[in-house]
């Protein structure tokens, strides 16, 4: 890690001292005197330069931190992903990181992985922002297995997720999304290995902590598309219902990926979020 000026902004390996097989990878950027950490969870699709808006928009004030999750980009995988293990992984990333509580803020898979520390950690997460995400998987009845083969029949017939990340980055965002946004989602979605995008179709069916939402204590800022239909506006809505202090906010003309297709829009939901941690619902 290195200074510049008030600044700093880094890539860097940790070893981890828990659950996780090997290092973990992570991009950072912060002031000398950071208000608080904010720790970035990117979705299935994505991997820590996925968050690279947010660390220039809101790195002014905290700490930002987005992390490649085991398995993807840079980390090592953890063998078997387990949102349980993944969970532990962020506690082991907070503790690297010399951090007692942090915001965290996760997109889609990232916003579930964020529930179960919630749950399993409450004392280390300051607030949560929950971009596009759910309660639970399958929600609208969609089968487990057939929603692994439309994300790993590709990789079966021999290609990688650099192969596929074009067409899946359209699949998801709203009609228009382009630009230098999409090309940097594109090529966060090109880092996942193969291994490390069917570890992580395994691992996503199995969440599932509607029955535990009224137990998260931490400040919540739900955040949806109005166009996303991954995870529709209703599952936002039902995690705004569930988790007692919340509140909900749909992005206009957005689809899946909030934080790339609307970044102005959703760093300053964050920002007015974390400057007052607590959420009225609307």
């Amino acid at each position: 890690m290195h200074n510049t000026g008030c600044m700093r902004s880094s890539d860097a390996v940790a070893a981890q001292p828990f659950d996780v097989e090997g290092p973990i990878a992570w991009r950072e950027a912060g002031p000398a005197e950071p208000e608080g950490t904010i720790v970035f969870l990117h979705g299935l699709g994505g991997s820590r330069t996925a968050w690279d808006a947010q660390l220039v928009a809101l790195s002014d004030q905290w700490r930002c931190v987005a992390w490649d999750m085991p398995g993807y980009g840079a980390s090592e995988p953890l063998v078997p992903l387990t949102f349980r293990g993944i969970a532990a992984a962020v506690v082991a990333l907070l503790d690297t990181l010399d951090v007692d509580r942090a915001h965290l803020c996760g997109l889609s898979f990232g916003g579930q992985q964020a529930q179960h520390v919630a749950l399993a950690y409450p004392d280390r997460v300051a607030s949560l922002t929950l971009a596009d995400s759910s309660a639970a998987f399958g929600i609208d009845g969609t089968d487990a297995e057939a929603w692994r083969r439309a994300r790993t029949d590709a990789l079966d017939a021999g290609q990688t997720p650099a192969d596929i990340a074009s067409a899946v980055i359209d699949a998801i965002s709203a009609p228009g999304f382009a630009g230098p946004e999409r090309d940097a989602a594109v090529a966060a979605f090109s880092r996942i290995s193969s291994a490390g995008l069917r570890a992580a179709c395994d691992c996503l069916p199995t969440h599932d902590v509607r029955s535990r939402l009224s137990e998260i204590a931490a400040p919540t800022l739900v955040l949806v598309g109005e166009l996303d239909q991954e995870t529709p506006p209703s599952y936002s809505e039902m995690l705004r219902d569930g988790i007692p202090q919340s509140g909900l906010r749909v992005l206009e003309g957005v689809g899946h990926l909030s934080p790339a297709e609307a970044p102005v829009e959703f760093n300053n939901a964050v920002r007015t979020f974390l400057s007052a941690p607590t959420t009225l619902r609307e």
